[in-house]
């Protein structure tokens, strides 16, 4: 369910950031390779997940009961107990970021999800110019980026997304949903999406004019359980 941003994010935002981070990486890596071993319980969950894309996460109670958000209510050694408004968020950056890699994964056989690394740029802006033939831009591929950041809430955000994610499903082009997850959380607070444009427009222009190659671009199933980069130039 989508918040209003009416309070400046705590000065802990980042923390939470990487438990919305660790969290997808955890949840996407045991069902994206359940599902490319063809098992059954993981090809369930992505098509339950699926039903939930563009959705508020409150609209799909199916989901209510595959989506765990236990660990955000728990407080291990070094973390403390997360707000109502740092929750619901955590919540709806989890359900958005969780389904659109359903989306993305269904049918592919070769891993969607895939973290980022300096090497291997996995954030939004790289996929997007990956799209991108290798001898010049695509002005419409752009402006889907461009349109998704200027969204003006998390529902529109994330249908708006979901149009990318269907280009890069295309082209098997992975993406780094636990580090999407993380930058859907910050996009909800004041300032959030001026901070997530300027990470997502950075990756964009750093990333080499390249055509993916399947074979050589996909990570291996057993990668997907990878921590995530989550640092200031992780877009």
């Amino acid at each position: 369910m989508t918040t209003t941003a009416s309070s400046s994010a705590p000065s802990v935002g980042v923390p939470v950031q990487q438990r919305v981070a660790d969290l997808a990486s955890s949840l996407v890596g045991a069902w994206q390779k359940g599902y490319l071993a063809d098992r059954s319980h993981a090809v369930g969950a992505l098509a339950r997940l699926r039903r939930g894309a563009g959705r508020e996460a409150g609209e799909t109670p199916d989901l209510w009961n595959l989506i765990d958000t236990d660990p955000l209510h728990t407080t291990d050694a070094g973390t403390r107990p997360l707000s109502e408004q740092e929750l619901v968020r955590a919540e709806n950056a989890l359900h958005a970021a969780l389904t659109l890699w359903a989306f993305h994964q269904q049918s592919r056989r070769f891993p969607m999800h895939r973290p980022h690394t300096r090497e291997r740029p996995g954030g939004l802006g790289s996929a997007v110019r990956r799209v991108m033939p290798a001898d010049g831009t695509d002005a419409p591929v752009r402006t889907r980026l461009v349109r998704a950041g200027t969204a003006p809430d998390l529902v529109t955000l994330t249908q708006r997304l979901r149009d990318i994610v269907a280009l890069l499903r295309r082209d098997d082009i992975p993406l780094d949903y636990a580090l999407l997850a993380g930058q859907l959380y910050v996009w909800q607070w004041p300032d959030g999406p001026a901070a997530v444009r300027r990470r997502w427009g950075r990756s964009f222009h750093e990333q080499r004019r390249t055509r993916p190659d399947t074979g050589q671009n996909t990570a291996p199933a057993s990668d997907a359980n990878t921590t995530p980069d989550t640092d200031k130039d992780a877009s």
